[in-house]
């Protein structure tokens, strides 16, 4: 459940300074938004995902809703409305790098009224996605939801500043990059992390990703190093909700955290060979080639 939005890509050779004007290649118009990516990315691995979301009565919201049921998601619980669909800017330079603008648009209505309407889809799920690019109390509603019932809760915190206390006491599993783990506790080694984790936000299960060396598992039996796959960068754009929507796909299929997280490892692989983010997204025949080639 949360964002859906059209990214509006361009490549160029150096990512710009401020104030800068430089010329970039073609405008491409791909499907995006976190939690979208994230369903695209589980459902090209078989899993049967539903999807709350909410996109704009625009050629942009035809766009999104096409790409997400292509990728095999439910979208009959996708709301259109008068606003335009959320729209991401993202500039891509010649090392896979990327610089990303987000324009909420049609997410931000995203009601709790509208979450609640939709409760007996998260009651009935095995695993529920959360990020933090629709209205907090939004996603408030829908971990009360899922906690309640014992449906577990990832979230993918991001933006961070919507991360309040009060949300993480509902997370089961969270998932963050280095830069955003320092949000919440100090670095130090990954046993101390996941202490402090604990300790100041009762977070008993991270997943902590690290880029091209890897991702790391904290739980409360102990720390998993998992190995990143060498590939062939073309662009990283939405590498991190192939993580995500991998990690729930295999925590559905009631795989170890552990385990999860290396079929994560392998989707966020295959998704920085391509361009865009779902577009980029690997077939569960994908994933297996590079998990055993």
């Amino acid at each position: 459940m949360g964002s859906a939005n059209a990214d509006l890509t361009v490549q160029v050779r150096a990512l710009p300074r401020a104030g800068e004007t430089i010329t970039g290649g073609a405008l491409a118009i791909l499907p995006g938004g976190k939690s979208a990516n994230q369903a695209a990315a589980a459902a090209r691995l078989g899993e049967e995902v539903g999807f709350i979301g909410s996109v704009g009565a625009d050629s942009h919201g035809d766009t999104v809703l096409a790409a997400l049921a292509d990728a095999g998601v439910d979208t009959s619980t996708v709301q259109r409305v008068d606003t335009a669909t959320g729209t991401a800017l993202i500039f891509v330079d010649d090392a896979g790098e990327n610089f990303i603008v987000v324009s909420a648009g049609a997410n931000a209505d995203l009601t709790p009224d509208v979450v609640t309407q939709h409760s007996d889809v998260i009651r009935g799920a095995k695993v529920l996605g959360l990020c933090l690019e629709i209205p907090l109390e939004s996603v408030m509603t829908a971990a009360r939801i899922a906690s309640d019932i014992g449906v577990p809760v990832v979230c993918n915190p991001s933006p961070l500043e919507q991360a309040k206390p009060e949300l993480l006491e509902l997370v089961d599993v969270l998932v963050v990059n280095e830069h955003e783990l320092g949000h919440f506790v100090q670095p130090g080694p990954w046993p101390q992390v996941h202490r402090a984790l604990v300790d100041k936000h009762n977070i008993h299960a991270a997943v902590v990703t690290l880029g091209g060396r890897g991702s790391v598992v904290l739980e409360d039996s102990g720390v998993t190093e998992i190995d990143a796959h060498k590939v062939d960068v073309v662009d990283t754009t939405g590498c991190g909700d192939a993580t995500v929507g991998a990690l729930m796909a295999g925590i559905s299929r009631g795989m170890s955290l552990a385990d999860a997280a290396r079929l994560a490892a392998a989707a966020s692989g295959f998704a920085a060979s391509g361009l865009g983010a779902q577009a980029s997204y690997g077939s569960a025949a994908d994933i297996e080639r590079l998990l055993h080639p």
